[in-house]
């Protein structure tokens, strides 16, 4: 009997620390690319939410109220996917230092808790990030959110 095992790719950086203050680009994908997140009117900026993505929308924007020390910075809700940029901080406001969860776990409760308000379990099992080293890096990652609806048919996750 000979048994294939099918590895999973590494996709985290390896010996870093996700709970590490800074900020974090974030692509969170729905299984088999189905487009149930939002519809794009091709060419504009708008990404109209279905009712299922008005709950995504909801719970993207309860991760800042959950995790004191974690900001939402940027995100957008795109028919198949989400893209954020969340900051990772140490300090309060009062500069007492804070324990930082760490990005898999604030990704899995949100997948989680999306999961327990709609019903139905539609995310991809990952989710793909990308640790932002400096202004312009943020800079870049910012612009490509709030262009991806204007250039979705040029996106990566596109399908028809």
């Amino acid at each position: 009997m000979n048994i294939k095992l099918q590895t999973r790719k590494i996709i985290r950086l390896k010996d870093y620390d996700y709970s590490t203050a800074g900020y974090y680009f974030i692509t969170i994908c729905v299984k088999g690319k189905r487009k149930i997140l939002s519809t794009i009117d091709v060419g504009t900026r708008i990404a109209r939410p279905s009712d299922i993505g008005l709950i995504v929308e909801s719970s993207v924007l309860q991760i800042s109220k959950k995790y004191e020390n974690v900001s939402l910075e940027k995100y957008v809700i795109m028919p198949n996917h989400v893209h954020m940029i969340l900051a990772l901080q140490h300090l309060d406001n009062n500069g007492r230092a804070m324990r930082v969860p760490t990005l898999s776990t604030i990704i899995n409760q949100f997948k989680g808790y999306v999961t327990k308000q709609t019903g139905s379990s539609f995310w991809q099992a990952r989710f793909i990030d990308h640790i932002i080293r400096n202004e312009n890096d943020y800079l870049t990652h910012w612009q490509y959110i709030d262009n991806n609806p204007m250039k979705w048919t040029e996106d990566r996750y596109y399908v028809e």
